[in-house]
């Protein structure tokens, strides 16, 4: 791997192993030699390309909130629900706190994240110095990272649904499938996230 460019330290965040940092070109990586960790990914235009895919994952939960996310069907009874349903299907009782929990796991922590990347990635696209506080933006989007659960909903649903089958007709509505798409388009995004891309850029253009 060439490189173009030294300067201090990085650590790697797995093993804490320390190195030399060297920035390497477009389209190579920078990897741990102890836990193959990958340190330093940048990629040309990956800023604009996150920025889609947030705007892209925004859309898909707000329309998965309300659209029919499963429908039932059993001996003439039908019953359908939406995510939103899911969310507020304890919201009576002692189970308020359970239900909580869910709607910020599924929904309201997936959607902080996309927001808290376009506050940070934004401004910085547009050319312009980074918003008041991106530093910490940053961090809180790195924070919250463990706790989108999205993709664990809609695997959990998966699981459930091939016992639910042997006993009901099961149609899939509009929701799951977008709640699909949310799980791969997450999981583009976070590849493509160079995390000392990010933080370089923002102590050179603050």
């Amino acid at each position: 791997m060439s490189h173009s460019q030294q300067s201090g330290y990085i650590v790697c965040p797995h093993c804490d192993a320390l190195y030399v940092q060297h920035t390497p070109e477009f389209g190579e990586r920078a990897v741990c030699t102890r836990c193959r960790t990958v340190l330093i990914a940048p990629r040309r235009n990956a800023f604009i390309r996150i920025l889609a895919l947030s705007v892209t994952n925004l859309i898909l939960v707000i329309a998965a909130l309300f659209l029919p996310f499963l429908q039932i069907s059993r001996a003439g009874f039908h019953n359908e629900t939406s995510v939103m349903d899911a969310v507020l299907a304890f919201s009576d009782g002692p189970l308020f706190v359970l239900s909580l929990a869910v709607g910020a796991l599924i929904v309201l922590v997936p959607m902080m994240r996309m927001l808290l990347t376009l506050y940070v990635l934004g401004p910085m696209v547009a050319g312009r110095a980074p918003a008041r506080g991106a530093a910490k933006a940053f961090r809180l989007f790195e924070a919250l990272k463990p706790w989108s659960m999205a993709e664990i909903f809609v695997l959990g649903c998966g699981v459930a649904l091939v016992k639910v089958a042997a006993l009901a007709q099961v149609h899939l509505g509009s929701a799951f499938w977008m709640m699909g798409v949310l799980v791969i388009v997450v999981l583009l995004q976070d590849n493509m996230m160079c995390r000392w891309s990010v933080w370089n850029a923002l102590e050179k253009r603050s």
